[in-house]
């Protein structure tokens, strides 16, 4: 005979669990769900630039008419002469796990701390450039950027003549239009000599609040201004402005957008942005002897995950075939890094299609060194910058 008793207890426990299944079920997917919208348009943009276009991008255009030749054999004119369609099997194997047979930095990169800092593409290459040779950022410690020092006395003599050579007369003008802006979103990177620290061993010591990365913004400027391009040179003290929010250098390109955003709203005649950097390389791997004189080398970086990458790449590439025929051993290339390998892989670039970063020198170059480059800098951008209002004119 049943006990009553102890038949209801069972129905209610079994009902219990029942309930908090379902409510255990609900919880889950409604957390799920919540996480997936939050994050959706990251991981949509980590699928497509990491995996699928990582992998399709290693491919000419050529691939597709290969395949579109097989119905119609007019395609088969697009080929070159070298072309042979990608094995199937190395799509596959990329697709798929992300390794890419010709690069053997997509074996082990991902798990060596740091090791990011190479995963990115060489466009072109300059004298002396390869994977070893690319351009690294010195990222020290808010705190330890406290500095304010004078310019060196002979680097501030070599800098005070270059201000009264810039001073020439254009033939062509862009008026009182403003169309470059030049700014600087490590404004503390700073080089030893202008510091008076030559010989220095440590290159995270070359950084200053006062003497830095700012004065080359500044010539670049005047040699444009003297060559009738218009520009507008931000200053910003970019460690105080970190400081002051409490942000890491890590943000400092959250910050110099907000600087970037402010100026293209306050002056619609921007159509240039140039962010100004150093390299932490030291002065073998970036200097360069041109006709007698001593150059800072320089290296123009872009970021592929920027929407507008593709007419970046077209002015970036002009420039640096301007330098090498005018200023040959001058450019290290043109340089693209991906979203893994430093600031989401946009550097503000996205704010237009004609923005680039440029690394001028790294710590060890003099006041001569930086001043001859901008020069030459300045006068292959003019050369480009006239020629592109031509074009646009006709």
């Amino acid at each position: 005979m049943k006990n009553k008793f102890t038949e209801k207890p069972k129905k209610l426990f079994w009902t219990l669990s029942y309930k908090s299944l379902i409510i255990a079920i609900l919880f889950v997917l409604l957390t799920s769900a919540a996480i997936f919208t939050v994050t959706y348009s990251t991981l949509q943009h980590t699928l497509r630039s990491n995996v699928v276009y990582q992998a399709l991008s290693n491919y000419k255009a050529q691939s597709l008419f290969y395949f579109i030749h097989t119905e119609n054999h007019h395609f088969s004119h697009a080929f070159e002469e070298d072309f042979s369609p990608p094995p199937l099997s190395s799509v596959a194997l990329q697709l798929a796990t992300n390794i890419r047979v010709a690069d053997t930095r997509s074996l082990f990169g991902s798990e060596l701390p740091g090791f990011s800092i190479f995963d990115s593409h060489i466009l072109l290459a300059g004298e002396g450039t390869d994977y070893t040779t690319i351009p690294h950022e010195s990222a020290p410690p808010l705190e330890s950027i406290s500095g304010e020092r004078d310019l060196d006395p002979a680097e501030s003599k070599t800098y005070e003549e270059s201000k009264k050579q810039s001073q020439t007369q254009a033939k062509q003008s862009t008026g009182d239009r403003k169309v470059v802006y030049i700014y600087h979103t490590h404004s503390w990177e700073s080089y030893f000599p202008l510091l008076g620290m030559q010989g220095e061993a440590n290159e995270n010591k070359a950084v200053d609040n006062k003497t830095n990365i700012t004065l080359v913004g500044q010539m670049l400027g005047m040699e444009l201004k003297a060559d009738g391009i218009g520009s507008e040179v931000d200053t910003t003290n970019m460690t105080q402005k970190l400081n002051e929010k409490g942000w890491g250098t890590g943000r400092a390109y959250m910050m110099s957008r907000n600087v970037v955003e402010t100026a293209l709203q306050q002056n619609k005649d921007v159509d240039y942005l140039i962010d100004i950097h150093r390299d932490s390389l030291r002065q073998e791997k970036t200097t360069a002897a041109i006709n007698g004189k001593s150059y800072a080398k320089m290296m123009i970086v872009l970021g592929e995950a920027n929407p507008k990458f593709d007419e970046n790449v077209k002015m970036a590439k002009a420039i640096h075939e301007k330098l090498e025929e005018k200023y040959p051993g001058l450019s290290r290339g043109v340089l693209s890094k991906k979203k893994t390998s430093g600031n989401n892989g946009l550097y503000n670039q996205d704010l237009s299609d004609r923005s680039i970063l440029i690394e001028v020198g790294g710590v060890d170059n003099n006041m001569e060194e930086l001043t001859n480059t901008v020069k030459a800098f300045s006068d292959v951008f003019s050369e480009y910058y006239w020629q592109a209002e031509k074009v646009n004119a006709q």
